[in-house]
């Protein structure tokens, strides 16, 4: 069975570490096209929520259905139309830029690996570095080459941890540009991010956590940044 990305809905959603609860009875519905933000302080819970929508950790209690499967039911189907960029950028410093995406396009069974590597690094601008080794980057530079390597297969959900993390002004800019892309495409995309001046006016929606739980926020047509505070300064 194809997975649907039509709609992901998480229901009652608690991941549990002994006796400290990261995540506590999260629930939300969320469609395709849409850039979703997931916002609050460190250790509000963002990383481990977007870990269980990768399916790389499992809910202590509660469900994700992915249209109307769960993670167990989908398997490697799900999986491969996923996109994930974290903290941990997954690239091997002495291959090439090419190299590497080469190599996890291959792993997602793209039988033109090279060609969408080549025209990854061209739209991320680092073509002229497609053939020097990943050690030599910058960080903003790596971080470029691992979205180009998360969004390599034509992933239907997308999910960033920080994407913002190293950019320049440019480069955020045009990976601002590369979400409305996806996002044209159909693409359901999920972002974790401190960088709210940013994102002010691409998400369509947000989710704020604190302390593991979602906060409601009265929807307004004041900054992002505002709400943020209204949500973070909520009992």
């Amino acid at each position: 069975m194809t997975a649907d990305f039509e709609r992901l809905t998480v229901s009652n959603l608690s991941r549990h570490y002994g006796r400290r609860k990261a995540l506590a009875r999260v629930s939300f519905t969320c469609e395709a096209g849409q850039i979703v933000g997931l916002l609050g302080p460190n250790g509000a819970g963002k990383s481990t929520l977007l870990a269980i929508l990768g399916t790389l950790l499992a809910p202590s209690e509660g469900e994700v259905r992915y249209g109307n499967q769960q993670a167990l039911e989908g398997g490697s189907r799900l999986r491969e139309r996923i996109g994930m960029l974290g903290h941990d950028l997954f690239l091997y410093p002495e291959l090439t830029a090419h190299e590497n995406l080469v190599f996890f396009g291959r792993m997602y069974g793209l039988t033109d690996a090279p060609q969408r590597a080549t025209q990854a690094l061209d739209r991320a601008g680092l073509g002229d570095r497609a053939h020097d080794a990943v050690s030599g980057f910058s960080r903003g530079m790596r971080q470029r080459v691992a979205l180009e390597r998360a969004l390599l297969h034509g992933p239907r959900l997308l999910l960033l941890d920080e994407p913002f993390t190293g950019l320049d002004q440019a480069s955020a800019a045009a990976l601002v540009g590369r979400l409305r892309e996806e996002q044209q495409r159909g693409v359901l995309t999920i972002l974790a991010t401190h960088d709210l001046d940013v994102v002010d006016g691409l998400l369509t929606s947000e989710l704020f956590l604190r302390n593991g739980r979602l906060v409601t926020v009265a929807p307004g047509e004041g900054p992002l940044r505002e709400r943020y505070r209204a949500a973070v300064a909520s009992a």
